[in-house]
């Protein structure tokens, strides 16, 4: 494996607070060395990349990517999303268990690693499925699941509404410190919405929900993790009210984390403007006081991790009316330049960005990640800040071109994506 210095880089390291001049030297797939300021050079005989002032941080980590491989390949394979991923500077992805089978026992997390692996582009791991073929009653291996290497357990998109099995899941997943993932929506008063309840669902009679159906879902789900002490990721929180909850859950010392999904800080209700079924989400779009509150949700580190929420679908699935389309986008590739657009649009620092895109979940699922620092993974990504991209669904790498982002003038572009010391990306 190739030695490569990279020198004259704006290092971002979340971890350390680091904003500044630097190099980093990489050797066996490691960091070897950090080196903070101006003058560094190279030892002889290495591969240079002048990153002529250009940042340099951790590569990112998505923990809530779909992929069609096992039971429908043609939305998405293992090998286009890595392929996705990779051009996104996305240098870890977790697959979510909803597949065909699904990733529900130890073989399925095993197959999930072993063909991701085999690819040699991102490091690919798996959530379990929390219950049975995600039945949402019967209990999964989670225990046999956690020794083989899934990162925590969820049954995506579909409720617990049981609430004596999730009760038994948490405190089973408490005795090992597992991670239960859930996403909150009272499944009656979400039942068939494809909207948020108000003036603009309404006009454009669709069927709503209520945003209260989110809080009243964590309500009971933070009981339970009060109950059990059970280590709990509240999936997708999209609602200002939601974001109360969990911030007193907080307080009350509860350990528990909270994603958002890039939608739903890039995008609000009216988005959905005559129709358009590239932003027929789930969770819905909520009203802009939402969007801001998440913004500052982020700003104010009460959000762990940003994830891309890449849910690919063909164009049959999506070009359907409003009501019938599936639900859901891709984003990998589309993942750090709409989050830059927290940076250059609502003020925030570069480095509160990437601390949930990074160092976040790499904390919060125990990944040996997420920092420059010597002895870790040389998992990086280099990336300008402030060139312009516009976003071309059609030239996409995903085998799906379901984008919101379709179209949109944004900023941010990755030039190299570099996984254990092996360049993945070069766009340069």
């Amino acid at each position: 494996m190739s030695v490569i210095a990279i020198l004259n880089a704006r290092l971002l390291d979340p971890a350390s607070e680091y904003d500044g001049p630097g190099s980093v030297l990489i050797e066996d797939g490691r960091i070897r060395e950090v080196g903070r300021g101006h003058g560094a050079t190279a030892p002889e005989g290495v591969d240079v990349v002048d990153a002529q002032g250009l940042c340099l941080s951790p590569g990112l980590i998505d923990i809530r990517v779909k992929a069609g491989e096992p039971g429908a390949e043609p939305k998405e394979t293992l090998k286009s999303a890595s392929l996705s991923a990779a051009a996104g500077g996305v240098t870890t992805i977790v697959i979510q268990p909803d597949t065909d089978p699904a990733i529900d026992d130890p073989a399925m997390i095993e197959f999930i690693q072993r063909r991701g692996a085999a690819l040699g582009l991102v490091n690919v791991r798996a959530a379990g499925a929390a219950t049975k073929a995600r039945d949402g009653v019967r209990m999964a291996e989670i225990g046999l699941m956690d020794e083989a290497g899934a990162l925590y357990f969820t049954d995506v998109d579909a409720v617990i509404a049981n609430t004596r099995t999730l009760q038994r899941l948490m405190s089973y997943a408490a005795a090992f410190n597992a991670l239960i993932s859930c996403r909150p929506a009272d499944p009656w008063l979400s039942e068939g919405a494809v909207a948020t309840s108000g003036e603009l669902a309404m006009r454009l009679g669709l069927a709503s929900a209520p945003a209260i159906a989110e809080r009243i879902q964590l309500e009971r789900d933070l009981a339970l993790v009060e109950q059990t002490g059970a280590r709990f990721l509240v999936d997708q929180i999209s609602t200002e009210g939601a974001l109360e909850t969990l911030a007193r859950a907080r307080a009350k010392g509860l350990e528990v984390a909270a994603s958002v999904s890039i939608n739903h800080l890039c995008f609000n209700e009216i988005d959905i403007g005559d129709y358009r079924t590239f932003y027929r989400l789930d969770p819905p779009l909520r009203p802009e006081s939402d969007r801001q509150a998440l913004i500052e949700a982020v700003r104010d580190g009460l959000i762990d991790a940003i994830t891309s929420a890449h849910a690919p679908a063909p164009a049959e699935d999506k070009r359907r009316p409003f009501a019938e389309a599936v639900p859901g986008a891709v984003g990998l590739e589309t993942l750090l330049p709409a989050a830059l657009t927290l940076h250059h649009e609502d003020g925030l620092e570069l480095l509160d960005i990437l601390r949930p895109l990074t160092q976040g979940p790499a904390t919060l699922l125990g990944l040996d990640a997420g920092v420059l620092d010597k002895g870790a993974p040389a998992d990086l990504i280099l990336f300008d800040p402030g060139a312009p991209v516009v976003i071309d669904a059609d030239a996409l790498k995903s085998k799906s071109k379901n984008s919101p982002f379709d179209g949109r003038r944004l900023q941010g572009r990755v030039l190299l994506t570099i996984v254990g010391g092996r360049i993945v990306h070069d766009a340069r």
